[in-house]
């Protein structure tokens, strides 16, 4: 796919945003905004061809919502291109990959990358990470823009505030509440009456 060239791309990220801001109103959930953002930036921007979330949990980034090829599960942090970004907790860009110390190469289509960290308040949640098979694919207006789309993600709520009380370590927290199974039978529906299909 064409990429965009620089006054375009800008427009792009401009009409990106209000459509993301609209897509995650109303809805707290994390996974359901991760999978949301990542899919929209994915269909929308060219020449890409992974989009994904790590998140952290403990000492290493851990795969999340995503767009692409099958990925890299855990990732240590300070290894790879995610693990620099949320060491150094700034977003992170590489024009060629196989240039990139240490690179992880969770897809060999892979040439350039650029990394975002999610922070909310002094508090690395994780990265948005995009891949591209093309060279020198991101500059300074996909850095400007794919930033601003990670800060409204973060201020949709995408974390849940029992979420954001639970530790990561532990999955403990002051205000977690106990698990529940939802098992009340008169609400549950055979397969067979419903429209799906194995």
């Amino acid at each position: 796919m064409k990429s965009l060239a620089a006054t375009d791309k800008a427009e792009a990220y401009a009409e990106l945003e209000p459509r993301l801001r609209n897509l995650l109103a109303g809805e707290k959930d994390l996974i359901a905004n991760a999978a949301n953002t990542a899919a929209l930036i994915f269909h929308t921007l060219p020449d890409l061809n992974w989009v994904g979330f790590y998140r952290l949990i403990g000492n290493e980034l851990i795969l999340g919502p995503f767009q692409g090829r099958p990925a890299c599960v855990r990732i240590p942090l300070g290894k790879g291109v995610c693990g620099t970004a949320a060491i150094a907790r700034e977003t992170v860009r590489v024009p060629d990959v196989h240039a990139f110390p240490g690179h992880i190469a969770c897809d060999a289509a892979s040439r350039s990358e650029i990394v975002i960290p999610l922070i909310r308040g002094d508090r690395l949640l994780g990265v948005l990470d995009l891949d591209s098979p093309t060279c020198h694919r991101f500059d300074a207006v996909d850095q400007a823009g794919l930033e601003k789309l990670v800060a409204v993600l973060l201020t949709a709520g995408v974390l849940h505030p029992k979420f954001e009380a639970t530790n990561l370590h532990t999955g403990q927290g002051d205000e977690a509440e106990p698990f529940t199974p939802y098992s009340r039978q008169a609400d549950v529906v055979p397969l067979r009456q419903t429209n799906c299909a194995i």
